[in-house]
């Protein structure tokens, strides 16, 4: 029975990390938690262009590509309802790009109905890819979603993703330091002084030129949030 026990402590899930000293309650142990977030970004880069040819890198964890553009990422959902919306107009050398979720949908058992709050993401998490280190996810957002280019359709029914995250990039050089090296501990290589917002919007073609593999994967982040 007792390592039983310990088996279980040291597994992962979206809300339990082996290895952390401190315990949160989640949001929905709160009398007063309603569900709701209204958060909006600036201070916006992408990752490329709209244009790139194939073999291109949008993840952009080494910060050799990235463009800072103008504009502003809006997040008003209900957390326990899966209900809401997300927005960006972004201001790009092609033009005026807005990108909408249309619908959120759950795509795996951690993103929680479509929108989740307090949970862990990414890395060894056992929740989301290895694109990106483990870090704690404030609030995130799954589902499908379209895009405009100066009012003219590009994308419908693509899938989107947004995040709001502990700073996964350097203040200065805005590289992720990932895989890091020698670390103390099983927490996620991220600065938890910092806080981002990431989204992005993706075909469902594929193209295993690219990185990751996709036909379109436009991601942008934002490095100044603001709660309401």
């Amino acid at each position: 029975m007792k390592i039983l026990l310990a088996l279980l402590l040291l597994q992962a899930t979206p809300r339990q990390q082996p290895g952390a000293d401190i315990t949160l309650y989640a949001p929905e142990d709160h009398d007063l938690y309603d569900g709701r977030f209204i958060i909006s970004a600036d201070r916006i880069y992408q990752t490329g262009t709209l244009d790139d040819p194939p073999g291109w890198n949008h993840i952009g964890n080494d910060a050799s590509n990235l463009r800072e553009v103008t504009g502003t990422a809006e997040i008003d959902v209900n957390e326990r309802e899966n209900t809401g919306t997300f927005v960006a107009r972004l201001t790009l050398p092609e033009g005026e790009l807005v990108l909408e979720v249309d619908r959120f949908h759950e795509f795996s058992p951690c993103q929680d109905g479509g929108v989740a709050a307090s949970i862990y993401e990414h890395g060894d998490s056992g929740c989301g890819d290895t694109n990106w280190p483990k870090t704690f996810i404030y609030l995130a957002g799954w589902g499908f979603g379209s895009a405009t280019l100066d009012g003219e359709k590009i994308y419908e029914d693509y899938q989107m993703h947004f995040m709001v995250t502990q700073g996964m990039r350097d203040r200065e050089t805005l590289k992720v330091n990932y895989p890091l090296l020698n670390k103390k501990s099983p927490a996620g290589a991220v600065n938890p002084g910092v806080m981002q917002m990431d989204f992005y919007i993706r075909s469902p073609e594929t193209d295993e030129r690219n990185n990751p593999g996709r036909k379109v994967f436009d991601h942008f982040f934002a490095l100044e949030i603001t709660w309401k």
